[in-house]
């Protein structure tokens, strides 16, 4: 199996790198630049892209180049930008710069949809080809969150998912939206679970528990998938 994870450079997405594949797999980190040290996995081949997506164009011709007529059977794409004082007290609407706004819809939205137009040929090649895109708790009615572009992109993810699966059920093409809560992004993979599980009192999602989330995904058959999986932290009172 050959997975790209878009975004993989910190976070989530280097939790990704680190932690999916198989013994004979094949990991494709894309990522504004080259990370000065790779994870050294046995028996898992893991190549880079550098490609910064805020011009997504440019970026999309980049990745497409360097995969060619390479294989690709999953496709992540866990980049997504948020304001500035997304997620403090003081968010206010009213202050987001134009330039920001623009940024985030660019990232978020035109970056996935191109980049997915890009690599459908090399996708639909695979006999179980599946995309990934990471949305937020935020993308969900009764959401409760004032970030009004953050939230908007991530509504999009949704509808770019729905027409992908219509347009490609033919060709059984298998697209989950992860709607996730708030991350513990502090604990890495290393850290034991039970310890990354205790930070904020219930209030953040180990992203072990993504991680094996998406092994899960990547272990059904063909004939199956999920198509959007909600993962709130479980002291998260609006859900």
């Amino acid at each position: 199996m050959r997975i790209m994870v878009v975004g993989a450079s910190q976070g989530l997405g280097w939790a990704f790198i680190e932690g999916l594949g198989d013994s004979g797999d094949g990991l494709i980190g894309v990522s504004r630049s080259v990370p000065t040290k790779l994870p050294e996995r046995p028996d898992i081949a893991i190549d880079w892209i550098a490609a910064d997506l805020a011009s997504p164009e440019q970026a999309t011709a980049q990745v497409a180049e360097t995969l060619a007529e390479g294989e690709l059977d999953v496709l992540i794409y866990n980049l997504g930008l948020w304001e500035s004082r997304a997620f403090e007290p003081d968010y206010r609407f009213l202050t987001d710069s134009p330039a920001e706004i623009q940024r985030m819809v660019t990232v978020n939205v035109s970056g996935a949809i191109l980049l997915i137009q890009a690599l459908l040929p090399a996708l639909l090649r695979s006999a179980a080809p599946r995309i990934i895109l990471t949305g937020s708790t935020s993308a969900l009615p009764g959401h409760g969150r004032p970030e009004v572009t953050f939230g908007a992109t991530k509504f999009a993810l949704r509808g770019i998912a729905e027409a992908l699966r219509e347009g490609f059920r033919d060709k059984r093409l298998a697209v989950t939206c992860l709607q996730l809560g708030h991350l513990n992004t502090e604990d890495h993979l290393s850290v034991p679970l039970e310890q990354a599980a205790r930070r904020g009192d219930g209030e953040f999602i180990p992203m072990h528990d993504v991680v094996s989330l998406v092994r899960t995904l990547l272990a059904l058959s063909p004939s199956a998938y999920l198509k959007e999986v909600v993962m709130p932290a479980i002291g998260d009172m609006r859900f």
